[in-house]
């Protein structure tokens, strides 16, 4: 005896609960011809007639009769074998993988992650650290932090966080020494960057009054790391495009000063992305509603 086909028993048990193929096919998402052909090769594998169709509706046979209170019990069975493995996956617990670059690792998520992991004591954080683009899905990753003007990649979601503005900085000394009042004025200075993989390097510059300027700059120090750029323009080594939040406490000290402050540059957008895959994990889902809590009211003080 072969081994049937239970789906087309649980596609039985729900053409009879919904009273006919047309309001089944609309509850499960299925063409009405698909269930009609299901419940064909049904009665073929029985033997028998299970239902009649009428203008009424089904009208279930004798044998059809009974056949139902044993589909119903096995939709039933199904059903709590499924409560059991969701109760244990309801519980987060388990690895998650989030990347984050350097940056916003050192100033957010050292002051969320702990709070996160004494809440929930059984799920385990690998932290990924790095500048370069991840790839979600081919490295494993569940949770990513980018700072972007937009997240094209359409098999992510990505939920804005914060805006990340950023500025144009230079160490105190080196502007008492040489005033800057306009874009071109940069060009008489040093210049410290991140890297860029096109190897263009300059300000796209926005005036508050909307007029636009492009400076092209050649870096005298490039590197994906946000704090050593930072450290090297407070001592005195060039120009610096940073994130505001990385540079208030030097700005507050007096070591860093904005310049071109009726200009800005392009501002980005923190996003967390995740992928659209379905049945995320408890832990990953926890994570991933602490941060979207915590991370906006912590960005917009820092930033």
């Amino acid at each position: 005896m072969s081994f049937p086909d239970v789906t087309n028993y649980y596609l039985f048990a729900q053409v009879m609960a919904c009273g006919s193929i047309s309001a089944a096919s609309r509850e499960l998402g299925l063409p009405k011809s698909t269930i009609s052909r299901k419940m064909a090769l049904l009665e073929q594998e029985q033997g028998t007639r299970l239902f009649h169709r009428s203008r009424s509706g089904l009208k279930l046979t004798d044998v059809g009769r009974e056949f139902l209170v044993h589909c119903e019990r096995l939709v039933s069975a199904a059903e709590s074998a499924q409560q059991v493995t969701q109760r244990l996956l309801d519980k987060p617990r388990g690895k998650v993988e989030i990347s984050a670059p350097y940056a916003l690792s050192q100033s957010l998520l050292v002051q969320v992650l702990p709070e996160f992991m004494s809440l929930y004591p059984e799920v385990e954080i690998q932290l990924v650290v790095t500048n370069r683009p991840v790839n979600l899905i081919e490295e494993g990753i569940d949770i990513a932090l980018r700072v972007r003007k937009n997240i094209e990649d359409s098999s992510l979601i990505a939920r804005p966080i914060s805006q990340a503005p950023q500025t144009l900085y230079i160490a105190s000394d080196l502007i008492n020494q040489n005033s800057i009042t306009e874009p071109e004025d940069l060009l008489t200075f040093e210049h410290l960057s991140m890297h860029y993989t096109n190897g263009r390097y300059g300000y796209e510059l926005i005036h508050s009054s909307g007029q636009q300027k492009n400076i092209r700059i050649k870096p005298r120090l490039i590197t994906d790391d946000m704090i050593v750029l930072r450290e090297a323009a407070i001592k005195k080594l060039g120009i610096v495009a940073l994130p505001n939040y990385l540079c208030n406490d030097a700005v507050n000290s007096g070591e860093l000063v904005p310049v071109l402050t009726d200009w800005h540059l392009p501002i980005g957008i923190m996003h967390m992305t995740y992928s659209h895959r379905r049945g995320i994990l408890p832990a990953v889902r926890v994570l991933i509603d602490f941060l979207a809590e915590k991370l906006p009211h912590l960005a917009q003080q820092q930033f």
